[in-house]
């Protein structure tokens, strides 16, 4: 179970490596600054998501579960 945990983190890591690639690459071209906003939301939360994960894995990992 931990394993499944630890891939959808991994996962969630990935999504996080993406969404600010892309919010930097919409800064350096001078995008909208909606757009910058959304971004900046979405990696937030796909940084609240990674950090449940990762809890819940050293959580399971650990004997808790």
């Amino acid at each position: 179970m931990a394993s499944v945990f630890n891939i959808l983190a991994i996962v969630a890591m990935a999504a996080v490596v993406i969404v600010l690639i892309r919010g930097l690459i919409n800064m350096m071209r001078g995008g909208s600054g909606n757009t910058s906003n959304k971004l900046m939301q979405a990696r937030v939360m796909l940084q609240f998501v990674a950090l449940v994960l990762i809890l819940i894995t050293v959580w399971l990992t650990r004997g808790g579960g």
